[in-house]
């Protein structure tokens, strides 16, 4: 199986090394993720200034790896685009230094960067690990992430999709299995600290906690926390086709 693996924390970050450790037994790996950590970054490509792809060393037995001087978007394209030889397989991005769930979906650079393998109808999975804390130990993720990844080859299931997983940051014998989950909601109720540098000058860092608004037991955030590792499809197309239906009824009398 011919593997792209992407990210968004930057090429060198313990998540995307895990993964690329487990991947290698699965099939071949191709590395192509950002110089540098590029989070929250989402779908944005870089348009006024050109793209630089350096092939670098990499410590796992990938195949290939390439560090770009551009966003997570920018390299799951120009890695499908350009720098494989065929088109790959599997499009897998992560393991991401952070949870990515609820509306944080749309934010995040990792889960950008598989949607790209979606756009071309390739099987692709976003991986993220509930901690932000780059010294947590991301192995145990990566053979949660190998287990989904097969269970969703054996399947057969729809390649155009995103399924993204959530790990919950515990202790491996602490994880409870698997539950397929859809995208929960959250209130974060974001608050800008406003401070000033050494010269006077305003800046703002932005902050707030989640609050889970759907307790239900079948969102992605209430999963994790409840000790699962949440698999999520997601799908390009965000057409609300009950709105098309009356919008089209409606508009269909002007």
């Amino acid at each position: 199986m011919r593997i792209l693996l992407c990210n968004d924390d930057g090429i060198n970050a313990p998540g995307i090394i895990a993964l690329a450790k487990e991947l290698c037994g699965f099939g071949q790996v191709t590395v192509v993720a950002p110089d540098a950590e590029r989070s929250a970054a989402s779908n944005s490509l870089t348009l006024a200034h050109p793209l630089r792809a350096r092939e670098v060393s990499f410590p796992a037995p990938v195949d290939k790896a390439f560090a770009i001087s551009g966003t997570p978007a920018d390299c799951a394209k120009i890695a499908l685009s350009k720098l494989l030889p065929e088109k790959p397989d599997l499009v897998v991005s992560g393991i991401n230094c952070g949870p990515n769930m609820c509306v944080d979906i749309f934010y995040s650079g990792t889960v950008a960067a598989a949607f790209e393998g979606a756009f071309r109808g390739i099987l692709s999975v976003s991986v993220s690990l509930d901690t932000y804390s780059a010294k947590e130990d991301f192995s145990i993720a990566a053979q949660w992430a190998l287990r989904c990844i097969k269970q969703l080859v054996a399947g057969g299931v729809e390649p155009a999709r995103v399924y993204n997983v959530n790990v919950p940051c515990i202790a491996e014998n602490e994880i409870k299995g698997i539950k397929v989950t859809r995208t929960g909601t959250i209130d974060y109720r974001e608050e800008y600290d406003h401070r000033r540098d050494p010269y006077g000058r305003s800046y703002y860092w932005i902050k707030g906690n989640p609050i889970i608004v759907d307790e239900n037991s079948d969102c992605d955030i209430v999963a994790v926390k409840a000790g699962y590792v949440s698999l999520t499809p997601l799908k390009p197309d965000l057409t609300d086709f009950v709105s098309f239906k009356s919008l089209s009824d409606q508009f269909s009398k002007c």
